[in-house]
């Protein structure tokens, strides 16, 4: 290429062999790369985008990046410019929203450079033409394992295929296990994406192998932390009610493939998902204990992690919230509780849950004479996690290897880098690292409870923060409770109307009570809900008084300070680099660029993460000047080393299957676009055979046009059709969704969708807008093609029956009755996938005439009004903001215009919603923002 001969050559940071030998691969052909997870995806991706960026003359798009990959991607590419001293480069260009106008667009499309586009305005733009495929370079795909044949990325690629065979095609991922789902699936991925050639570098790789073992590698200690015997009382209790859970799903006769069903599947961080994708074609015929049980098994699992990432006081907190969740509502007389709350091993995991905080609770209905051995009161126990001694060791041990053993100063900085699972983990670090040597008064003449770190401090505050919490809890349930039971109280009413003896004997009979009336049903439920002894509250205010914050711990700083941040200058600084200890959450191929800024020379890992590991590797042997060691820490005997192990098991066995498939698959040569047809055929179906009334004969070999409204991309249909080989036309449509011919409109509605629009009432304008516009308005209930074909599950009705609405207009079948009967000459389709919706509109524009796109956008707007004028609104919060008490489809635009964000709506005055929607309609806005829950 004459371009990059006259710029100065172009300088990558590719250190290592298999990089290299990847990225000679990339440059010479097309290929699906499958890189295992750690070994530096984006780093190759961002060498092979300075390549084209620095010759200056190439239209490249970047598809399926997320906002903190553009974010790094463009800050790399120009710190590889300016090394490169590339005078031609230009970085990377956002288009990330349709605040961006079509003129400005196509402006920055016509200069040229590497673009990151979101894929619904990258599909609409290649339709409409104002990106022309032909003009592309090429494209980058990220993420190609999320990529199925009715993804919008997939709609891309054909389109760019079909108008463009020059042009490259590189598709990237870091995640094997979704290539090796169903029958051949590397080929179907192959076909999705156009492309012949798959690239596997899995960790045994030779190349990779070698690249990272053959040099210095880094110093790792493993560190296995035995659990207490409260966490394996609960985490062998919560086993027992997963594997008990899994094996009322087994019984549930469902039909399907149940071998996956087991406890070691479910570790594995998506086993509650996949039953759930497994069960919803037959979600309908499900009962409903099997639909609670599933639902049950992502709460365990939740429980699971928690018991090791929380401590004791916030896991307490946690199983609180979820029996208050379980609890069925007031007035019930359905036991529908959760099987598992029943099992000994439940009453395991709530009762050591809570010993692991606070402990002396006397038994119920224990003999006063026997009060001396249990006093009334209770004491705090506050159980620490076993890690926190464990971190606080390794600590020391660092600070004491670099006092007396000091390491010649390399390139590397003294930081100490502690990476965790999420931001909760780095906040109870960071709290407990802060406070580890403050100790409660009466320790103090204790030399040796002195030095020895302790989480005393944080858990004391934390006991006192969950009692009043208690206290607001229980409140705010009351007020919800009974204000349910107003509402069952009233339905009540005017069940009872219609019969006052209903639902008991007449007066002048008398019923017999086994036990007398007073004491019957005494201490139990109406409903038969689950109970467990609660604390007195004299016990309550013992513990309250005993962990009163001390002299000592209101010298410490609080939990969370709000900073004006005036005065910057004089009281913040930059850090020094070599006394810091950075705490992160693990984040994906972003840790890769913190150890590249941090530079630490000493790495604890909280929690054990395979794909960081891995970095670190490459980043040791990238950098041979400089040094790291590496702390592994794990709860031996705990399911979070299972899950490690589990999950670097599946990823071997994924790229095992992958390289036998790809050794056995046939090449696919059909990938230009879309597949052939016949002339002949193509001809007859356009063929215009009504010659009644003096008509004649008339053909046209045009493929047919379907005109779509833009905000119509976000689903498969539109891709679908294009693949039948109809023209899409994507326009902004005020009136219908697609239109097929000058007198079929169509409105698209999915059962959730078709849900919010009758409860907020849009449906019915939008039925009465087709019909004074279209001579054949219509109604598209479109269902997903891997969930049952049913109005079951969507009814308007809740779980329990019992409580089910008198009033038949509020479920969803009636609604739709309503609606046809006010608008007879809707015509309703119903459609089991979007497949099916793609055949029946091919048959409703069978030997019809086709739509004129001027006048589909022109339909429904009024004199000077432009059909984009919405179009730079997220339609997400215009959807929240419909279902707000008093706003309205008139008043709502007009907030629109006014507010920001839904924050700001919150945060309105009540006379500033008055000059907005009016006196009675900005009361009942400022009402539902502002009511308390703790009112009654």
């Amino acid at each position: 290429m004459t371009g990059e001969q006259r710029n100065p050559p172009v300088k990558l940071s590719l250190p290592l062999e298999y990089q290299q030998d990847l990225f000679n691969e990339l440059r010479s052909e097309d290929e699906l790369v499958l890189l295992a997870r750690g070994l530096g995806l984006l780093r190759i991706v961002i060498n092979l985008l300075h390549t084209f960026d620095a010759a200056g003359n190439n239209l490249i798009v970047v598809v399926g990046a997320d906002d903190r990959e553009n974010g790094w991607i463009g800050e790399a590419l120009a710190e590889h410019a300016a090394v490169s001293k590339s005078s031609m480069a230009r970085g990377l260009s956002q288009v990330n929203t349709d605040a961006m106008s079509v003129g400005a667009r196509e402006k920055m499309y016509a200069q040229g450079g590497i673009f990151s586009i979101t894929s619904r305005i990258l599909v609409v733009d290649l339709l409409s033409r104002l990106l022309n495929p032909e003009t592309v370079t090429g494209l980058i795909i990220l993420h190609s394992e999320r990529i199925v044949a009715t993804s919008i990325e997939a709609f891309i690629i054909r389109i760019f295929r079909q108008m463009n065979k020059q042009g490259f095609l590189k598709a990237f991922s870091d995640n094997p296990e979704p290539f090796t789902t169903g029958f051949s699936p590397l080929a179907s991925m192959m076909r999705n994406l156009f492309l012949r050639k798959p690239s596997l570098w899995p960790r045994f790789h030779v190349t990779v192998a070698k690249s990272l073992e053959g040099r210095k590698k880094a110093e790792v200690i493993e560190l296995e932390v035995p659990m207490t015997d409260g966490m394996k009382d609960i985490q062998n209790a919560i086993l027992e009610c997963v594997e008990v859970s899994i094996g009322e799903l087994r019984k549930a006769d469902t039909g399907l493939e149940l071998d996956d069903w087991t406890l070691d599947s479910a570790l594995h961080k998506s086993f509650d998902v996949i039953i759930r994708r497994q069960l919803d074609p037959i979600w309908h015929r499900v009962s409903f204990r099997t639909r609670q049980i599933v639902n049950d098994l992502t709460v365990l699992r939740g429980i699971l992690h928690a018991l090791l990432t929380y401590d004791a006081v916030s896991f307490n907190k946690y199983l609180d919230t979820i029996l208050a969740a379980h609890q069925p509502p007031p007035g019930s007389t359905r036991q529908n509780q959760s099987p598992w709350l029943f099992l000994d091993a439940a009453n395991t995991i709530f009762e050591t849950a809570k010993q692991r905080v606070y402990s002396g609770m006397p038994a119920e209905g224990e003999a006063p004479a026997s009060s001396d051995a249990f006093p009334d009161s209770l004491r705090p126990v506050l159980e620490e996690q076993p890690k926190w001694s464990l971190l606080a060791e390794v600590l020391e041990e660092i600070e004491q290897d670099n006092y007396l053993n000091p390491i010649p100063r390399d390139d590397s900085n003294s930081t100490i880098l502690i990476m965790c699972s999420d931001q909760g983990t780095c906040r109870q670090l960071r709290e407990y690292l802060q406070t580890m040597h403050v100790h409660p008064a009466e320790d103090s003449d204790d030399d040796d409870s002195q030095r020895k770190p302790s989480a005393m401090f944080m858990m004391r505050r934390k006991l006192r923060n969950y009692l009043d919490w208690k206290k607001s809890f229980a409140r705010v349930s009351a007020s919800l409770f009974a204000e349910n039971q107003k509402v069952l109280d009233g339905f009540t009413d005017q069940r009872g109307n219609t019969n006052g003896y209903r639902g008991k004997g007449p007066p002048n009979k008398r019923r017999r009570v086994r036990g007398g009336a007073a004491s019957a049903g005494a201490g139990r439920p109406v409903n038969g809900s689950l109970q467990l002894a609660e604390d007195k509250e004299s016990q309550v205010a013992s513990l309250m008084a005993d962990i009163q914050p001390t002299d000592v711990d209101a010298m410490q700083k609080d939990e969370v300070e709000v900073d004006s941040l005036d005065d910057m200058e004089d009281y913040f600084e930059l850090y020094d680099m070599n006394d810091l200890l950075v705490i992160h959450p693990y984040d994906g191929d972003m840790d890769e660029h913190v150890l590249e800024e941090v530079r630490p020379r000493y790495v604890i890992m909280y929690e054990p993460d395979a794909a960081f590991i891995r970095r670190v590797e490459v980043y040791r042997s990238s950098h041979e000047d400089r040094n790291i060691r590496v702390y592994f820490m794990y709860y031996g005997g705990s399911v979070e080393e299972q899950r490690y192990l589990s999950a670097v098991r599946k990823e071997k066995d994924a790229f095992t299957r992958l390289i036998k498939e790809k050794g056995n698959m046939a090449l696919t040569f059909t990938h230009e676009g879309a597949a052939p047809t016949d002339p002949q055929e193509q001809f007859l179906r356009t063929v215009n055979t009504r010659i009644a009334g003096g008509g004649r004969l008339a053909a046209t070999a045009e493929p047919p046009r379907v005109v779509v409204d833009v905000r119509e991309f976000r689903s498969s249909l539109p891709s679908l059709l294009h693949g039948r080989s109809m023209i899409v036309i994507p326009c902004m449509l005020t009136v219908g969704d697609y239109v097929l011919t000058p007198t079929i409109c169509i409105e698209r509605k999915s059962v959730r969708d078709l849900v919010s629009s009758f409860k907020n009432g849009r449906l019915f304008n939008q039925a009465e807008t087709m019909l004074q516009h279209y001579k054949h308005p219509m109604l598209l209930i479109e269902f997903d093609q891997n969930k049952s074909f049913t109005l079951d599950p969507f009814a308007d009705h809740s779980f329990e029956k019992s409580i089910k609405s008198a009033d038949d207009s509020r479920d969803l079948q009636s609604k739709i009755v309503l609606l046809t009967i006010a608008f007879p000459r809707l015509k309703i389709i119903w459609s089991s996938s979007p497949y099916q919706t793609a055949e029946i509109f091919e048959e409703l524009k069978n030997k019809q005439d086709e739509p004129d796109p001027v006048r589909a956008v022109q339909i429904g707007l009024g004199l000077g009004e432009d059909p984009y004028e919405q179009q730079s609104f997220n339609t997400i919060p215009q959807d929240m903001l419909r279902a707000v008490p008093g706003v309205t489809a008139k008043n709502m635009m007009r907030l629109i215009l006014e507010v920001r964000d839904l924050r700001e709506v919150s945060n309105l005055g009540e006379a500033q919603l008055d000059e907005m929607v009016g006196k009675e309609a900005g009361r009942q806005v400022y009402r539902f923002f502002n009511r308390s829950v703790f009112d009654e």
